[in-house]
This record gives C-alpha cells, sequence and structure tokens, in this order.
C-alpha cells in the first residue's frame, strides 16, 4: 500500500532511441510532409550510417544512465516490505503478460489468421447497432439483447443459420491458413487435434437452435456486464 509500480525507477534508453528523439525534431522540421512512418525510416536510414565515434556518444550516455538506474533501483527496492515487494512482482508479472498477449495478437493479424466465426446475435447486432435508439453504446447494447431474447426461434433462425455458415467458412479459411502456418515452420500457431474435434451435433434441431440461442444471449449478458464495471 502507497507504493506502485509507476513510482519504479524507469529503464534507460536504448543508444538508438536516445538518437531518434534528440534529431527527430530536426527530421520533422526538414521533411514536413512526411508521415510518421517515413520518418523513422529516416531516422534508422540515418543511424545506421552515422559514423561509429558519433555512436560511441549515445553509448556512453547509456551506460551513465544504466549506472545510475541500478543505484536508484537498489534504494527503490530497498523501501519495500515483503508483501509490497510481493505486490509489485505480480503487477510486473500481469503487464508483461498483457504485453505478451498483444504482441501475440498483433503477430497474428500480420499472418493474416482468419477472423472467428459469428454468433447469430453478433450478427443481429452488427446489423442492427447504427439504427437502434440508444444514447450510449451500452444503452444501445441492452435494447438489442432484449430485442434478441423476444425474437422467436423462427424470427432467429436466418441469423442461426448465417453463423452456421460463417462457422464452415472459418473452418476452411483455418485449415489453409494451418496449412501456410506449417509450411513457414510456425506449427506453433496450428491448433491441436482435440482443439480441431467438432462438437457432437445436438440431439434435435430444435435443440440445437435453443442452444446456439443461448449461447449468444451468454454472450451478450458478459459483454454488458463488462461494459457496465
Amino acid at each position: 500500500r502507497g507504493i506502485s509500480s509507476d513510482q519504479r525507477p524507469k529503464r534507460p534508453l536504448t543508444a538508438y532511441l536516445r538518437f531518434v528523439i534528440e534529431n527527430r525534431p530536426a527530421f520533422r522540421e526538414k521533411n514536413p510532409e512526411s508521415s510518421n512512418l517515413e520518418l523513422i525510416k529516416k531516422l534508422a536510414g540515418a543511424w545506421k550510417d552515422l559514423p561509429a565515434s558519433q555512436k560511441q556518444v549515445y553509448e556512453e550516455a547509456r551506460k551513465t544512465d544504466w549506472k545510475r538506474y541500478g543505484e536508484q533501483m537498489a534504494a527503490y527496492k530497498a523501501q519495500l516490505t515483503p508483501a509490497q515487494a510481493a505486490a509489485l512482482k505480480e503487477e510486473r508479472r500481469r503487464q508483461l503478460a498483457k504485453r505478451r498477449s498483444i504482441r501475440a495478437k498483433r503477430e497474428l493479424n500480420l499472418l493474416g489468421k482468419p477472423k472467428r466465426a459469428r454468433s447469430g446475435f453478433n450478427i443481429f447486432l452488427s446489423e442492427n447497432f447504427q439504427e437502434s435508439e440508444g444514447i450510449s453504446p451500452v444503452a444501445k447494447l441492452k435494447k438489442l439483447f432484449d430485442t434478441w431474447q423476444k425474437l422467436s426461434t423462427s424470427q432467429k433462425q436466418p441469423y442461426l443459420q448465417l453463423a452456421e455458415d460463417d462457422k464452415v467458412r472459418y473452418e476452411n479459411e483455418m485449415k489453409s491458413w494451418e496449412a501456410k502456418m506449417v509450411e513457414l515452420g510456425r506449427e506453433d500457431l496450428v491448433r491441436s487435434k482435440k482443439q480441431r474435434l467438432k462438437k457432437k451435433p445436438a440431439e434435435t434441431a430444435k435443440q440445437a437452435e435453443t442452444a446456439k440461442a443461448s449461447s449468444g444471449g451468454n454472450k451478450a449478458k458478459l459483454k454488458l456486464k463488462k461494459s457496465e464495471e
């Protein structure tokens, strides 16, 4: 209590980042029409061509800051109680896990992983969200969820059928994508056989529709709960 990871000493910048921060304003002034990406490319090229003697200046500054960082970290850890140290360690673990998750999602997007199949309710929601009345997204979501719950089985059927079609689309695209990943040596991204097994069909069509509708409703409830929180 009273200690936050925000108070933890910040890690020193790398030599390259120091160069970028120091020279970015001048590069922006010389290249006002360049996008941020183009500007970063120009800075990266300038760093690559920078003589070793000039790079050494930034490297020495980094070493000096690292020494200061070590002293600050020692003082920071000395003031922590065992409970605070454990709490901050857990907070750090969650932050790193979140960063890994974000990087993994970004990588999958770059690799073109197919989007997951949508439920019947999600399809209904996407078709009617813009036109729905409500002063806020949460209010619209609540209203559409209530409307979905009141729909008859026959009224839900078109959306449930679209959801089934989307499942087929997803499975076909995933098979092709996973085959490509195997060729690229990324077997770690391929689902296990257990994950690929299809769920057993419901005993009757009516039971299947009920299960799908319930699944869509449960997901909506969870989404509403998170939004309200």
